[in-house]
């Protein structure tokens, strides 16, 4: 999982993703109107303005983030932090009787029933190709002699490989392992002099050194946080990227190592062994979940940080994304819990380009659909055309090519005082991506009871349009999970010139790079909805059983 728009790509060369903020903008821009304020927001204040003008009330929605953690101590979000109302805090029961022990707020399917998390983990593509090279070896096998889930098998082996070896660049390499223990020794020095273990850039601006090597990573992290327009970006995230790219040059000529395994300790071969993890979901790890939770949710009109998008929602809590990329397992075994908990959104600010077991992953979808519940996944921060290229989890099914009714993409958008109306890291597709939404410099919470900070990515635009969804339920109750889609996805508003192709300089209109062709707008979404007769279906509230059987592990 890339959080940051740093890459090795950017570090190497001439910072391709970069965005240029050439004036100062809002903190809220993302959510202003476009005619009252030039910014492309989602017109969040026109919204709620027709909401109460028809005197509409709400009723709860439950979103489920499954991320990398949550700061449940946050002055804006842990009154809206999801609570179990059959489990009894800290008792060491299972009271619900759901097979997950105190899950007050939610689950942490990283860590191992002995308090311990996963905090790293190896690429997704070096575990498949390490898996497959011991069954094949270093040679192809020719088609002839396989059966056919073998040919499906060595087209995964051929992709990895080429991946893993046939891309690796040893000047980048190089280049990365030389920068990290320079890097690295001003960090300790800042560290020390700073007297804070974790720091971003504005804690820089007024830092002053006499040590050489200090001054050179107080510049480098200057530098990338003036590329990423976020003075949030820290050095342990820079440090998790930089480390990250060599795990994926290593892979190559060594086996990643099992970061996962000796702590969770469960049959990662078995989906059915799906009982396993922990109660932490803050862990070590929770700035990305902290960020995209207060997006959605953020407490409004309370006098402090920000205004969430939606202002009667309950944020659960689903960690099973480490610094790397996460397994199809986690996903799947998350997304069953969110629906088996009462989850009506799953907002979903992840992905990687391999998905061994998108089998599992597409069970635990389809359960979602059967139970009417939304699926928004972000695009990704790649600058690439998700039509032709793999970006996975995917709402397409392996069996049969059909697509879930359930599930959104997003790309995210800026604003010309961002840099352009298109971010210019998104990835995009005619067919693929189906709406574009604020994903640059938003201001959210940060981890620290009382932090807000700004961040970049597809990662943040997935949450916009996640609290959107969950306002529209709030205020339309019986609108399906397929009837959200149709409303965010038509009354999306297509920007009045041609945007950029990201990652190019190239300009289109926006319908050839998304389905909708257009921007996600709350306020044209609340009038749409406030049209449409509901079909959700009844759902009984009770806990559903699962049909899963727990091992003696369980």
């Amino acid at each position: 999982m890339k959080i940051w728009i740093v890459s090795s790509a950017l570090l190497f060369s001439a910072a391709v993703f970069a965005q240029k903020t050439t004036t100062e903008i809002p903190k809220n821009w993302y959510q202003l109107d476009r005619a009252a304020s030039g910014y492309y927001g989602i017109s969040l204040d026109k919204a709620y303005d027709f909401i109460k003008a028809k005197k509409l009330k709400s009723k709860q929605v439950v979103v489920a983030v499954i991320d990398s953690g949550v700061d449940t101590l946050h002055e804006d979000l842990k009154s809206i932090l999801w609570t179990n109302a059959k489990e009894i805090p800290g008792n060491g029961i299972d009271d619900d009787h759901n097979g997950y022990i105190d899950d007050v707020h939610g689950w942490n399917f990283l860590g191992g029933k002995d308090g311990r998390n996963v905090k790293e983990d190896s690429y997704e593509g070096a575990r498949v190709y390490t898996a497959l090279k011991a069954k094949y070896g270093d040679e192809i096998p020719a088609d002839s002699t396989l059966t056919a889930s073998e040919k499906n098998e060595v087209e995964l082996y051929k992709k990895a490989k080429e991946k893993i070896v046939g891309q690796v660049n040893p000047a980048e390499t190089a280049f990365l392992r030389q920068l990290l223990p320079g890097f690295l020794k001003g960090d300790s020095v800042i560290k020390k002099e700073i007297g804070k273990e974790e720091y971003n850039c504005t804690d820089l601006e007024k830092f002053t050194s006499v040590d050489a090597a200090a001054n050179r990573t107080k510049a480098f992290l200057l530098q990338l946080c003036k590329a990423n327009s976020s003075n949030e970006l820290s050095n342990k995230q820079i440090i998790d990227e930089l480390q990250g790219d060599l795990r994926k040059a290593d892979a190559a000529d060594h086996a990643p190592e099992e970061y996962r395994k000796e702590i969770v300790q469960d049959d990662e071969n078995d989906i059915n062994d799906r009982f396993y993890g922990n109660k932490d979901i803050m862990a070590a790890t929770p700035f990305h979940g902290t960020h995209c939770s207060g997006i959605i949710g953020a407490v409004r009109d309370n006098g402090k940080g920000i205004q969430g998008i939606a202002d009667n929602v309950r944020i659960m809590m689903v960690r099973a994304v480490p610094d790397g990329d996460e397994h199809d397992k986690d996903i799947a075994t998350a997304i069953r819990y969110a629906v088996e908990n009462g989850a009506q959104i799953i907002s979903m600010s992840f992905g990687k380009e391999f998905s061994p077991e998108k089998r599992w992953v597409d069970s635990a979808v389809r359960f979602a659909e059967s139970r009417g519940v939304l699926l928004v996944h972000a695009a990704g921060n790649d600058a690439k055309n998700v039509d032709s290229t793999d970006n996975f989890p995917s709402p397409v099914y392996l069996d049969n090519g059909q697509k879930a009714t359930n599930w959104i993409t997003v790309g995210a958008s800026g604003d010309p005082q961002t840099g352009s109306i298109t971010a210019n890291f998104s990835n995009y597709g005619k067919k693929e991506v189906d709406v574009f939404a604020p994903g640059v410099q938003i201001y959210s919470t940060i981890p620290g009871g009382n932090n807000y900070g700004n961040a970049s990515g597809t990662s943040m635009a997935c949450p916009v349009v996640a609290g959107t969804a969950a306002l529209l339920l709030e205020y339309f109750p019986t609108l399906s999970a397929k009837q959200l889609k149709y409303i965010i996805e038509k009354s999306a508003v297509a920007p009045d010139t041609e945007v950029t192709i990201p990652g190019t300089t190239d300009k289109t209109k926006l319908s050839e790079l998304c389905v909708s062709g257009g921007l996600l707008n709350a306020y044209e979404a609340v009038k749409l909805a406030a049209t449409i007769q509901g079909d959700r279906q009844a759902v009984n509230e009770a806990l559903p059983k699962s049909k899963i059987t727990k091992n003696k592990k369980g």
